[in-house]
């Protein structure tokens, strides 16, 4: 899963950042409006963590702006007003959830796991494949009932072929979803991390790791 924090307020964002990257997820981040605005509509991203009282373009407007030109990420608004006003006008512009500050990582992380169950995302928080489970809330990984210890990447890189079962990604597809966009884009951090997935795989679930030549990879 890929995120976006918007947020002006350094020590937040970086917390943000710092506990959702240790949660497993890619996390790009913006300090305002703007900047938010543009990342969001470049890049793919699976859910949109979006303060509301930013410099250069608030988060009311943004995400009006993000909806008008169709994009449909869900939008979790992080604000320090609490009147109903104010949450009515948030979802009237189209976000899909509103949590007030201060506000406990725990609940913030369970209101982000309920949007991304909305389709089109897999509805259900276990993904499978024949005696392979993978729990998206506990983050554990299970093969004929035996836990499989993965590092944070080797676990999104499962994920993320899970979620697109049957279906070629590239490495292109890859770094975008598991990666933040600091990554270096001409590393061999795919190849490696997806090696040392596959190694710790019982030989049946790695040879269903595909590598489809000249277009990228693909789980059956």
């Amino acid at each position: 899963m890929k995120l976006l924090v918007v947020e002006d307020e350094p020590k937040l964002n970086k917390g943000l950042v710092q506990g959702l990257q240790s949660r497993g997820y890619a996390v790009d981040f913006a300090f305002d409006g703007e900047e938010g605005e543009r990342l969001a509509r470049v890049n793919h991203y699976d859910l949109i963590l979006l303060d509301v009282m930013i410099p250069k373009k608030d988060g009311l407007e943004v995400c009006r702006t993000l909806r008008a030109h169709g994009v449909q990420t869900p939008i979790l608004f992080l604000t320090a007003r609490d009147a109903v006003e104010d949450k009515i006008r948030g979802l009237d512009m189209g976000g899909d959830d509103y949590l007030v500050k201060p506000f406990s990582f725990d609940e913030l992380v369970a209101r982000m796991r309920t949007l991304l169950r909305r389709p089109p995302l897999s509805a259900s928080d276990v993904l499978e494949l024949g005696g392979l489970r993978l729990d998206t809330r506990s983050q554990k990984v299970m093969i004929d009932g035996k836990e499989i210890y993965l590092t944070l990447r080797e676990y999104g890189l499962l994920e993320y072929f899970l979620r697109n079962k049957e279906i070629v990604v590239t490495r292109e597809d890859i770094l975008t979803h598991v990666w933040d966009r600091f990554f270096d884009s001409f590393s061999n951090v795919v190849d490696v991390h997806l090696k040392n997935l596959r190694k710790k795989l019982p030989k049946i679930y790695a040879k269903r790791i595909q590598t489809v030549w000249g277009k990228g990879y693909r789980i059956t």
